[in-house]
């Protein structure tokens, strides 16, 4: 039974209003079911609150349809529907369903724009952050080491945990709603230092010194683990922003990593010995030649037309880096008028893109730098997308399946070149 604080007593009791109090039952239920014995207290909150798709509203009609009834009903999981006051934790919404602009060429209807936007409007008014990214710490939430966080998006949990140091579980869209409002979440897993020790050794011995490079260990690794803590050491160079994101979520993605340490790189893990809190144990993965060209054709076995239809890049949301990088691939060039690119990044980043002159350089390619989603998250293609390019291990794990489509994995220049000439050519080097 989790032990309450004096002020944690107080919400319960309603002190707080009806909402917070609901907040607080439910997170009481959620530590009892971890086991949970006191909760944590944070100030930084991501997740999705509220939002819905037109069927869900109708879904409670009966009770209004409308924020308020999403919020109390779904997220608070609240036998009745409560006032939603503004939060009391700082809080951001993570990556939505739609560009707001350029959701027409996405293929989405009127009414779902709509919906959106009404949404949107309800979430800042109830004072949450409208980021709408799966890379909060690009757009202005950066937590710190060893800062207590309530994050959603497993992408984001596996940057913040590892390459920060801060400290959240992959949550849920109810934990993330009713922390928002009560300022706590359970103390449990990656918020206690006895949970955040390595677990198994992963030995590189081939050189990881790119994106790509580093997004196909990433995906070794989440397979070689599985939901554990890996403790990676040799052949990595270039520690970068952009490579930990590729690498974290491709982990992510195939194994359900939450955290690893890179020795020397990441900020737990000065030594072997420190990110493993002793001793090294567990099983010992060896990451060679053969395992890489393993993950290569892994990657790629979804793809067996060289005919490119769609080229995605921007998962996770590009940074404005990579975004320049895009752009010195394609200025002078054209998307082929058999393809389509698509480059997928937050607002806030497309805004430094748009006042850099980068957004024009895509277009005048014929693509396309939209923001808030990916292909993923709103199931959008260009119509009759049959085979897409990805730069990411994670798109590439995703998409296709979800999709029906084919898909290949290479270089962000094999990707730009397959939209330029509508033909994949990327291969292992």
């Amino acid at each position: 039974m989790v032990m309450l604080t004096d002020a944690e007593q107080a919400m319960l009791d309603g002190a707080s209003g009806a909402a917070t109090q609901k907040a607080m039952e439910l997170l009481i239920r959620y530590a009892d079911a971890l086991g949970a014995e006191r909760f944590v207290e944070t100030n930084n909150v991501a997740g999705v609150p509220g939002s819905a798709p037109q069927w869900v509203k109708d879904y409670y009609a009966a009770d209004g349809g409308d924020y308020r009834a999403v919020f109390s009903r779904f997220d608070l999981d609240s036998d009745e529907v409560v006032d939603v006051p503004r939060m009391n934790a700082f809080s951001c919404h993570l990556q939505g369903g739609m560009d707001p602009m350029l959701w027409q060429e996405q293929g989405m209807t009127e009414a779902a724009h709509d919906n959106f936007v009404s949404d949107e409007a309800e979430v800042a008014a109830h004072g949450i952050q409208i980021l709408k990214t799966c890379t909060p710490y690009l757009a202005g939430n950066v937590p710190v080491m060893g800062e207590h966080c309530a994050w959603m998006e497993s992408s984001a949990v596996v940057f913040a945990n590892s390459v920060i140091g801060a400290r959240t579980n992959c949550e849920g869209r109810e934990s993330t709603s009713a922390a928002m409002l009560a300022k706590r979440i359970p103390d449990w897993g990656f918020h206690r230092d006895d949970f955040r020790k390595g677990q198994h050794s992963v030995d590189v011995r081939v050189p990881v010194d790119s994106v790509f490079e580093w997004g196909m260990l990433g995906y070794f690794v989440g397979d070689a683990v599985q939901d554990t803590i890996p403790v990676i050491t040799g052949d990595i160079s270039e520690a970068s922003l952009i490579r930990h994101k590729h690498f974290g979520a491709a982990a992510a993605s195939s194994g359900g990593v939450e955290m690893y340490h890179m020795v020397g790189i990441t900020p737990e893990a000065p030594s072997v010995e420190t990110a493993f809190g002793g001793a090294p144990k567990g099983e010992r993965f060896v990451y060679d030649a053969a395992a890489r060209k393993r993950i290569y054709e892994t990657l790629n076995s979804v793809g067996s037309s060289e005919d490119v239809d769609y080229v995605m890049l921007g998962c996770p949301h590009y940074s404005i880096e990579q975004i320049a990088q895009v752009c010195a691939l394609i200025e002078g060039r054209k998307v082929s008028a058999n393809s389509a690119l698509w480059v997928f990044t937050s607002r806030a980043v497309k805004a430094t893109a748009d006042a850099n002159g980068y957004t024009k350089i895509l277009r005048d390619a014929g693509a396309y730098l939209m923001t808030d989603t990916c292909s993923a998250i709103s199931q959008a293609v260009p119509k009759g997308t049959r085979v897409a390019a990805l730069d990411s291990a994670k798109q590439v794990h995703y998409l296709p399946a979800m999709m029906g489509i084919e898909g290949w994995y290479g270089t962000t220049a094999d990707c730009v070149e397959a939209a330029c000439t509508g033909k994949w050519k990327g291969r292992l080097a």
